[in-house]
């Protein structure tokens, strides 16, 4: 996409507990790590070996008939099957069995027992499977929250969204292209909720949406046996080149009470975010009950505190720059920030 700045995501060979920790985490930023030991997972899962030592376990999937997936539109249907048939389907490019069309996209993202409550787990969900995916070591075992089991069609590509928690994800199968946006660049996203509305990130609807091409595009392919590490709050986009396999690892980094606890996928924001939001939406329906030049003025004053109060350190004054004294620098200076930041 023209005028959209593209940066490859750094790659690290290599990398052991101790250099993760040192060089990489403290960065921010996603990171490529290759080298690493996940166990004989790469060289066992094939169809075959998946479709046997799952057997018939029943699981749920999401089948569409277009391959890029809508979570805000929901151009998708939720449907069951046993593992075996599903790992069979998911990597045929046309079906002679199958829901809605003959050539639908499959997607499995593995969940709890407990769909409501428990954390997606690798070893309780496919204990078999589990045996031969090692998780690096990169974080303390009281920190892990949950090892999701994710099998794609070749061709899928999945929303933008961001996660709240640090997490890995190990390509086993296949190859993936990943598009990334940093939280610096929350504000061309066009967000709800947690998901952006650019469905397509590489030709956007620029008429519907102008502001995208600001966002900073950050961008890897992941080969069998890659490691991407992806920050908490990183916008993530996934594109199955081929039909894959893969295991994300979540952990978290803030304290154990920061998160919701009735969140079992990891992406509900921080209890004191949430209520942060709650509070900021009872603030805006006071400001209803003004006449709008009233809104507008006390507008941009909240504005100019919630800039003051929370952006990163030297974001301020570049907040400010064009922005005059109106409040507004927040949203025309954002992407400024991000070249600072680099």
């Amino acid at each position: 996409m023209e005028f959209q700045e593209k940066v490859p995501v750094s790659i690290f060979t290599g990398v052991d507990k101790d250099a993760f920790l040192r060089d990489i985490y403290p960065e921010r930023r996603p990171a490529l790590l290759r080298g690493l030991n996940l166990g004989p997972c790469l060289e066992k899962w094939t169809v075959e070996y998946l479709g046997q030592k799952g057997g018939d376990k029943e699981v749920k999937i999401h089948v569409a008939a277009v391959p890029q997936m809508d979570f805000l539109r929901k151009n998708f249907a939720y449907k069951t099957l046993p593992f075996r048939e599903f790992v069979k389907r998911a990597s045929e490019k046309k079906h002679p069995d199958f829901f809605l069309c003959e050539d639908e996209s499959y997607y499995l993202r593995s969940l709890g027992e407990d769909i409501r409550k428990e954390p997606a787990d690798i070893n309780k969900q496919f204990p078999v499977l589990a045996q031969d995916f090692h998780i690096p070591p990169f974080f303390a075992p009281d920190q892990f929250f949950s090892s999701v089991f994710r099998i794609s069609s070749c061709g899928l590509q999945l929303w933008t969204h961001y996660d709240v928690m640090d997490n890995l994800l190990a390509q086993v199968t296949g190859r993936k292209r990943v598009v990334l946006f940093s939280p610096q660049d929350a504000l061309h996203l066009y967000l709800s909720g947690d998901k952006s509305e650019v469905l397509d990130v590489d030709s956007p609807d620029l008429n519907q949406f102008p502001d995208f091409v600001k966002a900073r595009r950050y961008e890897c392919v992941l080969e069998p046996g890659d490691l991407l590490f992806i920050p908490a709050l990183w916008f993530h986009n996934t594109l199955a080149l081929q039909f894959g396999v893969g295991v994300n690892v979540f952990w978290r980094h803030l304290a154990a009470d920061s998160y919701d606890r009735r969140d079992p996928y990891g992406n509900k924001d921080p209890a004191a975010a949430a209520r942060a939001l709650q509070g900021l939406e009872r603030a805006l329906l006071a400001l209803d009950e003004l006449p709008e030049d009233y809104r507008d003025f006390y507008g941009r004053r909240m504005i100019q505190r919630i800039q003051r109060r929370t952006l990163c350190r030297g974001a301020l004054n570049i907040a400010g720059q064009g922005g005059g004294s109106d409040g507004t620098g927040l949203m025309s200076q954002s992407s400024k920030l991000e070249k600072k930041w680099d």
